[in-house]
């Protein structure tokens, strides 16, 4: 009976080890470290722990080396997949923009189709308007021609009687002229003195109306500024795509003197450019405008054509 208990004992030691290890295993513990020795066991038993211990340990880092090389298998199947991901994004993103670009040439070769095709249309009216202005230039000359030769005759017939009529008048004309000689000189020092009045109104109406001339083109200039500035700022704050491209919109705008926008109407043009300038003037808020009142007055109320512009 002793020697089945020394048989028996170690048997179940081992085996109580096996399942610890297992265990610990799947909890992570490391079995580096040098196992306890277990108390009051006897000799054979404890030959049989370290056996089995030894035994554990390689199965353990058995384990452990199977883990990192599945580990670093993974790794590498991952690095692997992430790289082919990025691949196939910049792929994707290179397609895209070979697409945009094939687009944007499609769309400029229709634009270029369009203008060419409207040129030819043009080319035709102007020739054909060319051809209609001939054909009234030579009627115009034949009708000329026609009355001249009626004013001819006309004037023959008119020249005989003006001789007839000119014996009797010049009789009259030099009793005429003797009175209308005295008549003159009274004028002539009335004209004079005429003359001179309107001599100095006329050199003050010319230089006032080269101040005038002057400060016009002065003005003219300022508006043509800040419509400018006007046009800057909306185009500033309009936010484009390319469905507006060569589209235009046109606008009335109300502004106060401090270039607050009271107002604003769409007058004409496509409706998502006029909803895109209509959210850049409100955007804007203010538009520039003069301080000085006769530029104010001709930007106070403005018709403004706007169209989207590309970089």
């Amino acid at each position: 009976m002793a020697a089945k208990s020394d048989f028996t004992l170690p048997l179940v030691i081992s085996a109580s080890i096996h399942i610890g290890v297992i265990i610990v295993v799947a909890m992570g513990v490391d079995f580096d470290e040098k196992p306890k020795v277990m108390p009051q066991a006897s000799a054979p038993a404890v030959q049989a722990v370290v056996v089995d211990q030894q035994k554990v340990n390689q199965q353990v880092q058995k384990i452990k080396a199977e883990q990192q090389a599945a580990e670093r298998k993974e790794k590498a199947r991952q690095d692997e997949l992430e790289r082919r991901a990025r691949e196939a994004t910049q792929a994707r993103e290179r397609e895209q923009a070979k697409i945009k670009q094939l687009e944007k040439e499609r769309k400029q070769k229709e634009i270029e189709t369009q203008n060419a095709a409207a040129a030819a249309k043009a080319a035709k009216l102007k020739e054909q308007q060319e051809k209609e202005k001939a054909a009234q230039a030579e009627a115009l000359r034949k009708q000329k021609e026609d009355e001249r030769k009626a004013a001819e005759a006309a004037a023959a017939k008119a020249e005989a009687k003006r001789k007839q009529e000119e014996a009797a008048a010049k009789k009259a004309a030099e009793e005429r002229k003797r009175k209308e000689e005295a008549e003159r000189k009274r004028k002539a020092e009335e004209q004079a003195r005429l003359e001179q009045e309107r001599m100095m109104e006329e050199a003050l109406a010319a230089e006032q109306a080269v101040l005038s001339q002057t400060r016009n083109k002065q003005v003219t200039t300022e508006v043509q500024r800040y419509t400018s500035m006007i046009r800057a700022t909306i185009q500033r704050n309009l936010v484009v795509d390319e469905s507006m491209r060569g589209k235009s919109c046109r606008i009335f705008i109300r502004l106060a003197k401090d270039g607050f926008v009271t107002g604003n109407e769409i007058l004409s043009g496509d409706p998502v450019v006029c909803r895109a300038t209509k959210a850049a003037i409100n955007k804007a808020g203010r538009l520039p405008v003069s301080p000085e009142a006769d530029v104010y007055n001709k930007l106070k109320e403005i018709n403004l054509t706007v169209q989207p512009e590309f970089n």
